[in-house]
């Protein structure tokens, strides 16, 4: 292809053109900033080469092909929804609070939606119908459900995500939330712990940048790694510990402690937060707990909790899966440069705030009358009808006249996450009580032959607990990645067979491992 330099608005439209999917200026300037493509000045104008360009998005194309060859050619490529970007699979309330684990909100949309199309034949669920998820997380199903105008009960064995799920179905009075926001702010910003902490950050943030400008220069540096004329491990490693007695004079400088040994216990918060994130933690959970209306009370938790999860002492690239604390500075994989824990939880939560209530307007706007029920308990006991019951009456007569259509839900997966453990910092602030020992399949249980046997087991109890109120003719929607073949056996127990399955490709997770990686949606109906 003839090398040619065009301005990023008309590299825009170009490759807008030439791939047919919507690529913005702000996509290209991304390229450029991440080291993807090159930074071209040309009359003094920057530019960007096409044939870059037309290499980088030509790999997503040949990666369909690539992965079929690794997964299997009955992969369904519409399925992983890739002309999606991260905005519209994060979309409104759907990134109010991080969780390990869920599913996008597309792919619910696609088989709770009655809409046709070129590859869908089937509808299975229609406004009006009831469907059930009886492994909530963190309401992604329920909250598409709502903006389908679909009725929706979800059940967690986990306090805090039922908390987050609420939380999202919540319908606000907005004017008085955003009241509450800004005084809560105004609070914030006035409040200080320790003065030598805002001068102890503004020097090292002045020396993080003259060091950061000199060896990790964007995107020069990302393109040195990339290319393979720099080895990025040895590089950093010396440059870490270079910075590092930059990092520690300052400390001793402005004698500033970051962490009381001796005032810690083995909590959670004593382990990964400094001693002022703690006060700033627990002066803003005095002023939430002294809000009077109950819903603004749970939303701003909700903001909080958001807040000390990312202000964690932990690197940027284990922030979902934490290592070990990190006190100092340290060479970030994530960004490729030296990056410094977090001394303040000010600016998350500002800006977690102004987020959320942004993204809660954007909801409200979606949100339909639907109606719907949050149920904290064990799904392989719980009776569905009388909790509903409690909730809401007009609900319950509604569920005893037409029962739930299906389920549409994605159970944890044999041996990988510690549900309560990865929400740690939150039961230890609000003090929620800690079901560990009823999780189904949880990581601390491993992935050996009882743990399999008890997660066939756990399955199969959820599905025949809830089939009793299910109508006759239900659709049951499970999303998996059955690695051990487990589902076949689980319907058998449940009383289900596996009627069809939809293998799709998961192109974005938090992992840094980046391998071609599936995930099953099984279809299961009545044996």
């Amino acid at each position: 292809m003839n090398e040619n330099y065009l301005t990023i608005k008309n590299a825009s439209n170009w490759a807008s053109s030439l791939f047919n999917k919507d690529i913005t200026t702000s996509n290209i300037s991304y390229l450029v900033q991440y080291g993807k493509i090159g930074r071209h000045i040309k009359d003094g104008v920057v530019c960007v080469s096409t044939s870059e360009l037309h290499n980088y998005y030509n790999f997503f194309k040949r990666r369909e092909a690539e992965w079929k060859q690794k997964l299997g050619n009955d992969l369904n490529w519409k399925l992983s929804f890739d002309t999606y970007k991260e905005k519209d699979t994060t979309k409104h309330v759907h990134r109010l609070h991080p969780y390990k684990g869920k599913f996008i909100p597309q792919l619910v949309e696609y088989f709770l939606d009655n809409h046709t199309d070129e590859f869908k034949k089937n509808v299975y669920f229609k406004k009006g119908d009831i469907v059930l998820d009886p492994f909530l997380g963190s309401g992604t199903t329920m909250v598409q459900a709502n903006e389908l105008g679909i009725h929706s009960i979800g059940i967690d064995i986990s306090s805090f995500n039922c908390m987050i799920s609420g939380a999202k179905l919540t319908s606000y009075d907005m004017d008085g939330l955003k009241d509450e926001v800004k005084n809560i702010l105004n609070k914030i910003n006035g409040y200080e712990i320790d003065s030598k902490i805002a001068s102890f950050e503004k020097a090292l943030v002045d020396e993080l940048y003259s060091f950061n400008l000199k060896y990790f220069p964007t995107p020069e540096f990302k393109q040195k790694v990339d290319s393979k004329e720099l080895d990025e491990k040895t590089f950093a490693e010396e440059k870490e510990l270079e910075f590092l007695k930059i990092y520690d004079g300052l400390l001793l400088k402005h004698h500033v402690t970051l962490k009381d040994e001796v005032s810690r216990n083995n909590s959670f918060l004593d382990k990964w937060y400094s001693d002022n994130i703690l006060e700033e933690i627990q002066f803003v959970f005095n002023l939430i707990k002294n809000i009077k209306n109950p819903t603004n009370k749970k939303i701003l938790a909700i903001i909080l909790s958001r807040t000390i999860r990312s202000c964690r002492a932990t690197t940027h690239s284990d922030l979902a899966t934490l290592k070990e604390p990190q006190f100092t500075t340290y060479y970030c994989h994530k960004h490729k440069k030296i990056c410094k824990p977090l001394f303040s939880i000010k600016k998350m939560f500002s800006r977690y705030a102004l987020d959320t209530i942004k993204r809660l307007d954007e909801f409200k706007k979606l949100r339909s009358d639907g109606k719907l029920s949050v149920i904290s308990a064990d799904s392989r006991t719980v009776n569905i009808e009388s909790q509903v019951e409690e909730r809401d009456k007009e609900f319950y007569k509604l569920l005893k006249k037409k029962k739930i259509k299906g389920i549409f839900t994605s159970p944890p997966y044999v041996g990988q996450i510690d549900y309560h453990e990865q929400h740690a910092y939150a039961y230890d602030l609000f003090g929620f009580e800690r079901k560990d020992d009823l999780e189904i399949g949880p990581l601390y249980k491993g992935q050996g032959v009882e743990a399999k046997k008890s997660y066939v087991g756990g399955i199969s109890d959820v599905l025949s607990n809830c089939k009793k109120y299910l109508v006759k003719n239900y659709d049951v929607f499970l999303v998996a990645n059955d690695k051990y073949d487990l589902y076949p056996k689980i319907a058998e127990k449940s009383g289900m067979k596996i009627v069809n399955q939809f293998k799709r490709p998961v192109l974005n997770r938090t992992e840094r491992d980046k391998n071609p990686y599936s995930e099953t949606i099984f279809h299961l109906k009545e044996k």
